[in-house]
């Protein structure tokens, strides 16, 4: 038991680190490799996958709103509809079979890297220039500046798409109540496709939020009984050092290499699991 939980613990580390760096919560590597590594039943590792989220988010937001990455105004008000979203998805997760749970979290992480390397194809993987707010955004000041340690320069940005970002981080509630995983794919994908904000500002605010997210569907799991501390504690140690490495490297890195990192590790995993979700 020793042995697994060394084991487990090192592949959270990588878990975390990624998740961090990327936005999308350990989640994304710890429930496919719980599940495909060790055997772990898939309703059991989705439970170690939110407490994994929740770590990630507390070892990550902390460097990130030290430099002011992360934006605290535009996080609590996506916070309204992923929080509701999560309490959904954790629901509705009791109704599927472990096979479909395995195709839907698989087809979610293809749509999430094909959605990005569709942008890094068309726009070489450069941040978003807007030009004029969102009157809702000037409205409640979601607009903001950060120093780009990549660039050394100081970078000011606006803020599109209010409406459908809020949309977008309901169904990334769903996700994560529902596979345990954060929505954290969903969250970077609609604060960079409809709000157009900076890719570093969607990864550190998306990690920032995916912790209440997560916390928002954890009670549920844990009353149900599928939070089991021999592995929780294991891959929640592990994702929480992951993360704070994972924030650190982040903030030192363009935009670009972030998306192109974000690609093949969520390509990698999604074919695993949906080939383990069909056969």
């Amino acid at each position: 038991m020793i042995i697994l939980a060394l084991k487990i613990f090192l592949i959270a580390i990588i878990a975390g680190f990624f998740g961090s760096l990327v936005g999308l919560g350990g989640g994304i590597i710890v429930t496919p490799a719980l599940t495909i590594l060790f055997g772990i039943d898939i309703k059991y590792a989705i439970g170690a996958s939110v407490i994994s989220v929740i770590a990630t988010s507390s070892g990550a937001a902390i460097a990130y709103l030290k430099e002011r990455l992360a934006n605290v105004r535009i996080a609590m008000l996506l916070e309204i509809g992923t929080a509701l979203g999560a309490i959904t998805g954790a629901f509705l997760s009791g109704l599927f079979s472990s096979s479909v749970l395995y195709i839907v979290f698989g087809l979610f992480l293809l749509y999430s890297a094909w959605n990005m390397f569709d942008k890094l194809r068309k726009t070489g993987g450069e941040d978003h220039h807007v030009e004029v707010s969102h009157p809702l955004a000037d409205k409640l000041r979601l607009g903001g500046s950060y120093f780009d340690k990549a660039t050394s320069t100081q970078k000011d940005y606006k803020v599109a798409g209010v409406y459908g970002g809020v949309i977008g981080m309901y169904f990334a509630g769903i996700t994560s109540g529902l596979l345990g995983i954060g929505g954290g794919g969903f969250k970077v994908l609609a604060m960079d496709v409809f709000m157009k904000l900076p890719m570093k500002v969607s990864t550190a605010t998306s990690n920032f939020m995916i912790g209440v997210t997560a916390a928002a569907s954890a009670a549920i799991y844990f009353f149900r009984g599928e939070i089991d501390p021999k592995i929780t504690a294991p891959v929640a140690l592990g994702v929480l050092a992951g993360s704070v490495i994972g924030a650190r490297v982040m903030q030192k890195l363009p935009a670009k290499a972030i998306r192109i990192i974000f690609i093949p590790v969520i390509a990698f995993i999604s074919i695993q699991m949906i080939w383990k979700g069909v056969f």
